[in-house]
């Protein structure tokens, strides 16, 4: 139980610092400049992850590591920001919210793991409580923002879950590097050629940024897909729903939003979710033989042949 929970404080670190990056990036990030952005957001990310984890891919992971790029960062970074145009912040967030159900719908064809009673039952706590705390009567829903959210959705959930079919013996830090690595190389010259040549940056923009890719994206990025590797999927999707509580929470204490009734209602329904959804031990050995071993090719060079027997990946 003590090893369960230490999985889930580690991964909830990432949907935690993902709920700040709305705040930071509304706040103090160019909104004209999505592309840009994203570059900047994910190639120092991947930059600063290859300077600690100092391993080449080897065999299959370089076209792999340019896949799960392009679909954990480059595509999914621009569907959000489209989204977060095109529709209210909370409809677009609430939208965002149905990611635990398909992570689950997707996880079992894809990585043979079945939904259990426990993740369907926190989802449907959780999900509810979403809607009580983002479902705020705002207009202006379309059709084109509604479809950018939920390819979001669909992108996001399949891409992490091809991490999870793809590392389960691959270094989560030298894995994740070079996904947001490629990811950013991959968004330089789009951006280039859609917004032109980069801007001049504010002293606290390059802060803003600086928060940005450190925090919500590298670290979050590694605790996120060690989640991924440690926990079943149903479980990690579960954990995200802390995402818009944080924003929420973050909207009260930081810009004097007032948390209305439904509102603490809606946060104690989706902690109950997480709650109800965090694996047991059974589960968790379950999960382990669930979960194909890849086919050969090489991994990342000068890493252990096993990464997923047992130990503590996030410290080595």
């Amino acid at each position: 139980m003590e090893a369960n929970l230490r999985w889930v404080a580690l991964t909830a670190v990432a949907p935690v610092a993902w709920g700040t990056n709305y705040f930071v990036t509304h706040e103090f990030l160019p909104a004209d400049r999505p592309l840009s952005g994203a570059a900047l957001r994910a190639l120092p990310a991947g930059l600063v992850l290859l300077a600690v984890r100092r391993q080449r891919p080897r065999g299959v992971w370089w076209w792999r590591s340019a896949v799960l790029g392009v679909l954990n960062v480059s595509v999914f970074f621009v569907l959000v920001y489209a989204a977060s145009q095109l529709l209210p912040a909370s409809v677009a967030s609430t939208v965002m919210a149905v990611s635990p159900l398909t992570m689950m719908l997707m996880a079992w064809p894809l990585v043979a793991e079945r939904p259990r009673p426990s993740h369907l039952a926190g989802a449907a706590v959780g999900l509810p409580g979403v809607c009580l705390m983002l479902l705020t009567g705002a207009g202006g829903v379309g059709v084109p923002g509604i479809l950018a959210s939920a390819a979001a959705v669909l992108v996001s959930s399949f891409g992490h879950i091809l991490t999870k079919r793809w590392t389960a013996d691959a270094d989560v830090l030298a894995s994740t590097a070079w996904q947001l690595t490629a990811g950013g190389l991959f968004l330089i010259p789009v951006a280039a050629a859609v917004e032109g040549p980069p801007r001049e940056l504010s002293a606290s923009a390059l802060l803003a940024f600086g928060y940005v890719a450190l925090v919500a994206t590298a670290l979050a990025f590694v605790a996120w897909f060690t989640g991924l590797r440690h926990l079943p999927s149903g479980t990690v999707g579960l954990i995200g729903l802390l995402n818009p509580v944080t924003g929420v929470l973050l909207g009260t204490a930081v810009a004097g939003e007032t948390l209305a009734v439904q509102q603490v209602w809606g946060l104690v329904l989706v902690l109950a979710g997480v709650v109800l959804g965090r694996p047991t031990r059974a589960g968790r050995r379950g999960t382990r033989r669930a979960v194909p071993r890849p086919a050969a090719g090489g991994s990342f060079a000068g890493e252990p042949a096993d990464c997923s027997s047992g130990g503590d990946v996030s410290a080595r």
